[in-house]
């Protein structure tokens, strides 16, 4: 498989602040590439690049509009991630019960 082939899976594509800010932006609505690198300290390029790992890992969708191209978020993809999270769950919910049985402890005496 060449690089230009290499398919990039949810954690890598998720893994980059500027990606997961991207995500954030397209669940509100649409986005020209312009109006995206407008929202960040880099080049038009360097947006680009981002837009094409998340495309890649299935997270954005692109269309032709005219001269643009409009990207908006494809959630489906996440469903990965919450699954790998939800078995982590257990852990946070142990430590929130953990928690609630020491302050309420600590308020009766």
């Amino acid at each position: 498989m060449n690089a230009s082939a290499k398919k990039h899976d949810v954690f890598q594509a998720i893994a980059d602040p500027t990606r997961r800010e991207i995500l954030k932006l397209l669940a509100g609505k649409e986005f020209a590439i312009t109006e995206l690198s407008e929202r960040f300290p880099m080049s038009r390029t360097a947006v680009s690049k981002h837009l094409l790992i998340l495309s890649e890992a299935g997270l954005v969708k692109k269309r032709k509009s005219g001269r643009e191209k409009l990207y908006t978020l494809q959630a489906e993809p996440l469903s990965e991630l919450e699954q790998w999270l939800s078995y982590f769950e257990q852990f946070w919910q142990n430590k929130m019960s953990m928690l609630k049985t020491l302050v309420e402890k600590d308020i009766q005496t």
